[in-house]
């Protein structure tokens, strides 16, 4: 006799145990495995972040601000639904590890390996679908105005303090985490990506930092401040030099830095670290 199918969501002490299954099966990859996905995961999250800019060019001049922001963030939701649906190695989801490497089941070498090959996979990713879009001619779209939806979100990025980016990147980080922890709860591709929406949506809307999206916005910026031709900055109604602080050097050390140490506190020590202790951690009688 067959049985029914299952629709009821794992518990969160049974997701506890899918993560740490997840978290060794994902250190144990081999490497071209684990790299080749992780460049999809960056690409991903880049389809994520070029259909918000998308949305949002000229919302502002019809909408209030705080719908604006969420329908950035609604949009964006597109590259963590990607990536769990279809399969990709994200970095900031890949701090969930921590439970296979607290509990033991992962050397501290495995995770490190990890952490590295995603990390720079994920900005290979971003970094070039950023450099396709650019030869796309996609920030001359709206009379230009998409290109400084674009460079307006990279300048502010790389004008934040080192302290705003590292808290904002603890955020978002504990948003993501906690959707992917959701998703370990789901049977159903509908259920997975229900689950996403709102974390991520909440993350975007209040303007919290994610290391890899970022490795897709600045660089965009950067392209466009570098490489536009002058007929686009005449469309735009806009001067390269306005945004003396959108260069590689702020970039790194003013944004990604932070807002990567960020996203590890959040990823690692908020969500993975906390439910290992609940779930996971042997007690004595």
């Amino acid at each position: 006799m067959t049985r029914p199918p299952i629709f009821d969501a794992y518990l969160p002490a049974q997701i506890a145990a899918k993560a740490e299954d997840a978290g060794v099966a994902k250190g144990n990859l081999n490497l071209l495995s684990t790299f080749l996905l992780a460049v999809l995961a960056g690409a991903f999250i880049a389809m994520g972040a070029i259909f918000s800019t998308v949305a949002v060019t000229g919302a502002a001049d019809v909408l209030p601000w705080g719908v604006v922001r969420v329908l950035a963030g609604l949009t964006f939701c597109l590259g963590l639904i990607l990536v769990v649906v279809a399969g990709a190695e994200l970095f900031t989801g890949n701090n969930l590890l921590v439970m296979a490497f607290v509990s033991g089941k992962l050397p501290i070498s495995r995770l490190m390996r990890n952490w590295l090959i995603v990390y720079v996979g994920n900005f290979v990713g971003s970094v070039a679908t950023a450099w396709v879009m650019f030869l796309t001619a996609q920030h001359t779209f709206a009379d230009g105005q998409l290109g400084a939806t674009a460079l307006k979100i990279a300048n502010g990025k790389c004008n934040l303090t080192f302290i705003e980016a590292l808290t904002r990147g603890i955020y978002c980080n504990a948003l993501v985490c906690l959707a992917v922890w959701l998703c370990y709860s789901c049977r159903t591709t509908t259920d997975r990506i229900l689950a996403i929406i709102f974390p991520i949506t909440a993350f975007v809307a209040a303007g919290f930092e994610h290391c890899v999206a970022n490795m897709y916005f600045v660089p965009t910026g950067l392209a466009i401040r570098e490489w536009a031709s002058d007929s686009y900055w005449t469309m735009a109604g806009l001067n390269p030099d306005e945004f003396p602080t959108l260069t590689w050097w702020d970039f790194f050390t003013a944004n990604l830095l932070p807002v990567t140490i960020g996203n590890i506190i959040g990823g690692a020590g908020f969500v993975a670290a906390v439910y290992w202790m609940v779930y996971c951690r042997k007690r004595t009688p």
